[in-house]
């Protein structure tokens, strides 16, 4: 090719991929306003090139193709979606491999490009699987293999891979369920062959006994009488369906709105504690007395001890184990209970034989010798018995209910005028004899009580108010002169013994500030343990005595005090 050719090739593709012309000013208004119109949904969308409306709200640099690779195709969203010829393409859902594929019928003639060894068409001598024959098929004509089915290759997305019914033919269920309706109508058809010979025996069985004797009733014996809060049975299909949560239970968290009742883990679901701790219930009565309750009560316990029984058993030497062997730990269990009961008694005995002291085992219980118990009893607030037995009333010290002197009733039943008295009688002496009814009779007004005694003080003329006023005046006018008097003794008797003790204090503190020279004088290694130490608090005398005393440095005339 010549040179000129290739300019003119050139030139002709700078032609193809020339860039669009500018628009003017007049062009760019009509299609702004075109574009308003579309997305106010005015004017009809624009149309692709496969007859698809274009959404007028996608921008421009989506919808349309760029001048360098076709300026002459309209906008398109084509490329926007997938390329066909980009997309991998799966097996269908019917595809799948066969099973059961009848052998074809066997060629008699070896055929040109089959398996020299065995003749099968499907694969060549290097593949065969049959062992290597002396004459192969190809030399010998006999002993042909079939031809194998080769499978298809399927090519499965990622849903088709996990497909739990990938494969699944519906045919086989109806052959189930056809094998299942004849299994019934031969079990009917047995049933009534029975039914004709009991009719022609004459041995005619009652219905009921037939109906339990039957199969059908054996089968669905538990399924019919069903009736369970929280199941729902169908007898047609024979199957129960079970609910997630009965209706009838009730919420942990809504058995008690207490607040400062049991917590509620809303992580968990778990409420430990009982939520009608509070409330007096006992936990055996109520529906859910915490997770606790449920944890250890019942056989959780003795499961436990159980557990702790096969450890150190097997840390003895015993091969025993609670899950895998449970029959032969229970047994081993229970004979260790049985001879570890039989050494505490023997060890019991012994000792008993060697130390005495069998009558202080046999002695009365500690409740009927000192008429004391050691129950624990918790009540509620209402007075309720929460734990424990409710204990009996605390008699009195004092002898109660003890009729004396033929009463029949006690002293203080009865009561008249501010006294106390028996009511058998009405008499109101304590010690008195039972008069009886008689006594009731005769009243017992002007009688009086024998720990009374009689008055006999007569009773004194009445004062008027002014005699009361001047003999009130009288008594305050002697009780000032007797306090005045008081007064003035006391201060001259409280002054002359201050100085009584002050005197002794000043002696007293002469004294123990030359023993106290004395003992600073002599070696400190010499000195009595605590000489200097005194543990009664001083009196008021002795500390004044030490403040006059008391030497001080600071002050001018310390040199002539002891002058």
């Amino acid at each position: 090719m010549s040179k000129e050719d290739e300019k003119q090739l050139g030139q002709e593709g700078i032609v193809d991929l020339e860039e669009p012309k500018k628009m003017t000013r007049e062009d760019w208004r009509k299609k702004k306003e075109l574009e308003e119109q579309r997305k106010l949904g005015n004017a009809p969308a624009e149309v692709d090139e496969e007859g698809k409306d274009i959404n007028p709200h996608i921008p421009q640099y989506i919808a349309s193709v760029p001048w360098y690779i076709d300026p002459s195709k309209r906008p398109t969203l084509k490329h926007q979606r997938p390329q066909s010829e980009k997309q991998r393409e799966f097996s269908a859902i019917g595809d799948w491999y066969k099973r059961g594929v009848q052998d074809k019928s066997v060629a008699t003639k070896f055929r040109k490009g089959a398996c020299e060894n065995c003749g099968a068409m499907t694969h060549q001598k290097k593949d065969c699987l049959e062992r290597p024959r002396k004459v192969g098929a190809k030399f010998s004509g006999t002993g042909i293999a079939p031809d194998e089915h080769q499978q298809i290759q399927l090519s499965m997305d990622y849903d088709g891979k996990r497909d739990r019914w990938n494969g699944y033919d519906p045919d086989e269920h109806m052959r189930i369920v056809e094998e299942y309706s004849k299994v019934d109508l031969a079990k009917r058809t047995l049933k009534a062959q029975k039914l004709q010979e009991e009719l022609a025996t004459g041995k005619l069985m009652d219905q009921t006994e037939r109906e339990h004797n039957s199969e059908d009733e054996d089968e669905d014996k538990y399924a019919d009488d069903i009736d369970m809060p929280g199941q729902n049975f169908d007898s047609k299909r024979r199957i129960t369906v079970r609910n997630l949560r009965i209706r009838e239970d009730i919420a942990k968290y809504l058995r008690n709105l207490d607040p400062n009742s049991a917590y509620y883990d809303p992580k968990t679901r778990a409420m430990r504690e009982n939520p009608y701790s509070n409330t007096g219930k006992i936990p055996e009565e109520v529906g859910y007395a915490g997770d606790n309750f449920a944890r250890y009560t019942g056989d959780t316990i003795s499961m436990a001890q159980t557990q702790l029984f096969a450890w150190e058993a097997y840390e003895r030497g015993s091969d025993v184990h609670l899950q895998a062997d449970p029959t032969k730990l229970e047994l081993l269990h229970q004979s260790f209970k049985v001879k570890k009961e039989d050494f505490k008694e023997k060890q019991k005995e012994s000792i008993l034989e060697k130390y005495g002291g069998q009558e202080h085992l046999d002695a009365p219980p500690r409740e009927l010798l000192l008429a004391q118990t050691e129950d624990y009893v918790e009540y509620s607030r209402h007075g309720a018995v929460i734990k424990g037995q409710e204990k009996a009333v605390a008699r009195s010290k004092y002898e109660e209910d003890v009729l004396i002197n033929n009463h029949t009733c006690i002293w203080g039943s009865y009561w008249k005028d501010g006294n106390w008295g028996y009511k058998c009688c009405h008499l109101l002496v304590k010690q008195s004899y039972c008069t009886g009814e008689a006594g009731k009779k005769t009243g017992n007004s002007t009688c009086v009580p024998f720990e009374e005694g009689l008055d006999d003080a007569e009773e004194e003329a009445p004062k008027t108010l002014l005699e009361m006023h001047q003999e009130k005046m009288k008594e305050k006018k002697k009780s000032k002169k007797h306090k005045k008097k008081d007064a003035d003794s006391s201060d001259e008797e409280d002054e002359s013994k201050k100085k009584e003790k002050l005197k002794r204090a000043l002696t007293a503190e002469d004294q123990r500030l030359k023993q106290v020279a004395e003992m600073m004088q002599i070696d400190e290694r010499k000195r009595p343990y605590n000489s200097l130490k005194e543990v009664r608090e001083p009196t008021e005398e002795e500390m004044e005595a030490f403040r006059m005393k008391r030497s001080r440095p600071d002050d001018p005339m310390a040199s002539f005090l002891n002058q």
